[in-house]
């Protein structure tokens, strides 16, 4: 399923021994633009700390309840490792958080999730977890920083980031939803996170393979469009481009 990170905003956390906390935002690798933790609000519990969520203890989304299921106790996510609220994530904290949890991690190969490139819940499917020695900045990026970033085509820019698409399969950032009322009055499109050619994150600027007048030209996005597989093909369509959905199909463990 493909939510936008702003409707997730404000979901509610429930654990297995009840609800723990809400939505705040969300932290990705800058390489492969996959979600790597959910950041929780929880309020009073645990205030003067992160509370960083792994996709592995995501279960499930339940928009009709606006709820994401995560399969942790209360008492498992406070013994934790700590990492203060105003200090960013170091490698040395995800190699100790990924070790208390058990979970392989995602740094331990090429794909998204190291080995795969879909997150793997049957742990007996679990490649052997092998500590890193990372030291060190692990390039992580919030969305909420990053929302707002100005977008360019090949030929000039287009407009900025308004929200984000994810796969709560695999928790890649499938799609930027661009702002676009600037250049074209009431037009959002989606970029594919494939389509990046580069990063000025100093200069907050993303840079897509694409030009202006093939933007344009693809098939409009509002609020109220279902990005289904059959409006996803159109879009890729559109711009010549190969889907996703085929690599992951392709992959054979």
């Amino acid at each position: 399923m493909l939510s936008k990170i702003k409707t997730l905003k404000g979901y509610q956390l429930d654990g297995l021994d009840g609800k723990f906390g809400k939505v705040k935002e969300f932290y990705f690798d800058d390489h492969h633009w996959t979600v790597r933790y959910l950041v929780a609000e929880t309020g009073s519990w645990l205030a003067n700390r992160q509370v960083l969520l792994s996709p592995y203890a995501l279960v499930s989304i339940d928009p009709d309840e606006k709820t994401i299921v995560v399969d942790l106790k209360k008492k498992q996510i406070e013994d934790s490792p700590p990492l203060s609220a105003d200090k960013p994530v170091s490698q040395q904290f995800e190699d100790a958080y990924y070790g208390y949890y058990g979970w392989p991690t995602y740094w331990g190969g090429p794909y998204s999730w190291g080995s795969n490139p879909t997150l793997v819940r049957d742990s007996q499917k679990w490649m052997p977890r092998i500590p890193s020695g990372r030291t060190g900045d692990p390039h992580l990026r919030s969305t909420h920083e990053v929302a707002g970033y100005h977008i360019h085509a090949l030929d000039g820019g287009i407009g900025h980031i308004e929200d984000f698409v994810i796969d709560d399969e695999t928790w890649a950032i499938r799609y930027l939803i661009a702002d676009t009322t600037n250049l074209w009055p009431g037009k959002k499109v989606l970029l594919s996170t494939r389509w990046i050619q580069s990063v000025s994150w100093g200069d907050k600027k993303v840079f897509v393979n694409l030009a202006k007048e093939n933007i344009n030209g693809a098939p409009a996005y509002t609020e109220q469009s279902l990005i289904d597989r059959d409006y996803e093909t159109r879009l890729h369509h559109h711009y010549k481009r190969e889907g996703y959905w085929v690599d992951d199909l392709a992959f054979v463990p």
